[in-house]
């Protein structure tokens, strides 16, 4: 029980607000299935009884609390087939705002019930039916009986099994829900073929924030679906189209309403094969040029445009950008990145594994001196960095906002490690949290010393990585006794990624004595002991 219920606004941000009994949570609510799959065997009774007797618990309860606004029972794969025990108890929550029930197992008379159940709590803001296959194909039975005028704020149904059918009729449903500010249909593989009336329900949630259709089987069209739904999203803040494999080349002729979302602070567009001519529009629509325009050549996408002014960001509120897994942007995104330095507000820029070329790297350097505000930095799987960290020399000195760095699989090069620690015992990077160094088996034992004789000055370093390829198996050489006592000098530090390091039985004493001694909780994940 709580006395203070903590409402969990569309931007992350969490807002206490003082009521009376108003919360209820399972004990054994998990995070996800994973960490329940890791509790050890002796904790697996005790976890399983108390699975069990959830819906018996949760319905023994309810009459005893009218002023409950939060009821959560997600990841208790038990209540599915006796849901109806608990909706029949709804009326004596009339007040309920929050009602998660992800990855219960819910089955088709749940999920009937459920829905005549939705009628009793009116004052319904947040609604989460993720991971319940059998969602799908039955979600007007639950739906159903929202009215005009509902206060449904959030409605979440990632991995559901939507049908096209659903997705129709989630698009003519959409109207009624004034005030909604979180729409998730993430992995509903099948609502492409119905994105016309979810696009068109969509012009009518001028309220929407957070748009996410993850992995939903969008095409080239969906683009132009939605670009002309766009307009209507004044007030958008996160759109995630992630996931969608056959989205590139969509956007070469329908991103103009892309613009319009001028509030928008996060656009994931990360595995959508993104064509160069992408590339080049998406360019112009995260900023756009006063002064006189010229046309070149049709034929050349790249060259469209003679511009003769100052630049204009359009997108001037963007904090993230995720633009990882594209690799067709490796020779075409010079444009992009060297005007990313025209967003302000960016936080976190994702590029990773974009086959980015010599040219681009360089564009990309040259502009990142000029984000001042950025706190990750993701450039793993792009093997031109390596040889070449030299260019970020003066973005990672000037960095004083940089939390989370990752340069996993960059074909990274002694030179560059022994760069990184110098710019380290400077005192820059003093903020940085993760560091990622990992896949990167060219550097030699000198390199590595250097870096973990300096890995020390990084006293908020909560995460380090520097694990070896899994074709790769190597002996840890003299550098280890220096990361021990850099760690002993980092006093939030508590994962350090070394797999396929092998240490030797000298060091596995020293890593002993080490765990012994100095009583942190530190997982040192290594390859193993010889």
């Amino acid at each position: 029980m709580s006395q203070t219920r903590k409402k969990t606004s569309s931007e992350g941000e969490t807002k206490p607000q003082t009521s009376s009994v108003n919360k209820f949570l399972r004990g054994s609510k998990a995070e996800s299935r994973k960490e329940n799959n890791d509790l050890k065997t002796t904790d697996s009774q005790p976890s399983n009884w108390i699975q069990k007797t959830a819906p018996s618990e949760t319905v023994a309860l309810l009459p005893f609390l009218p002023d409950l606004e939060e009821l959560d029972i997600s990841w208790n794969d038990f209540v599915g087939g006796t849901l109806h025990s608990i909706t029949q108890q709804m009326h004596l929550v009339s007040k309920l705002k929050i009602l998660r029930l992800g990855s219960c197992r819910l089955t088709t008379d749940d999920v009937q019930a459920l829905g005549e159940a939705l009628e009793m709590i009116p004052e319904l803001e947040e609604l989460n039916l993720s991971w319940n296959s059998k969602v799908g194909g039955n979600l007007p039975l639950i739906l159903q009986k929202f009215q005009k005028g509902s206060k449904i704020q959030m409605l979440k149904l990632v991995d559901c099994t939507l049908t096209s059918e659903d997705g129709t009729f989630l698009g003519q449903l959409l109207p009624m829900l004034q005030s909604l500010e979180v729409l998730d249909l993430s992995i509903n593989r099948d609502i492409g073929g119905s994105l016309n009336s979810i696009a068109q329900g969509l012009k009518s949630t001028s309220n929407l924030k957070v748009l996410k259709l993850h992995s939903c089987g969008l095409s080239q069209k969906s683009v132009k679906i939605l670009d002309a739904a766009f307009r209507y999203l004044a007030e958008l803040r996160k759109l995630d189209l992630s996931c969608n494999k056959d989205l590139g080349g969509g956007f070469e002729d329908s991103s103009a309403q892309l613009v319009m979302l001028k509030h928008l602070q996060v656009l994931d567009l990360h595995q959508c094969s993104l064509t160069a001519d992408d590339v080049m529009s998406l360019t112009f629509a995260l900023l756009a040029w006063k002064g006189a325009w010229k046309q070149e050549s049709p034929s050349s996408m790249l060259g469209r445009w003679l511009v003769c002014a100052q630049v204009i960001p359009l997108l001037s509120n963007l904090q993230e950008l995720d633009l990882s897994a594209n690799k067709k942007m490796g020779n075409s995104s010079e444009n992009l990145l060297s005007r990313l330095r025209f967003l302000p507000a960016l936080k976190s820029l994702v590029i990773n594994n974009c086959a980015l070329e010599s040219e681009t790297f360089t564009a990309l350097a040259e502009t990142s001196v000029h984000l001042s505000a950025l706190e990750v930095f993701n450039l793993s799987w792009n093997k031109c960095v390596g040889g070449n960290l030299k260019l970020l020399l003066e973005t990672l000195k000037l960095s004083m906002s940089l939390r989370v760095l990752r340069l996993s699989s960059c074909s990274l090069v002694t030179e560059d490690v022994v760069l990184l620690a110098s710019v380290i015992q400077m005192g820059h990077l003093a903020k940085l949290r993760k560091l990622d160094l990992s896949y990167n088996d060219s550097i030699c034992d000198a390199g590595w010393t250097m870096f973990c004789q300096n890995v020390r000055f990084l006293k908020e370093l909560i995460e380090l990585d520097i694990s070896l390829r899994p074709s790769n198996f190597r002996d840890c050489g003299q550098w280890f006794r220096h990361l021990l006592c850099a760690v002993i000098k980092l006093p939030q530090i508590t994962e350090i990624g070394m797999k396929r390091w092998i240490l030797p039985a000298s060091q596995e004493e020293e890593l002993e004595c080490f765990d012994q001694d100095k009583k942190r909780s530190i997982h040192f994940d290594h390859g193993g002991f010889q």
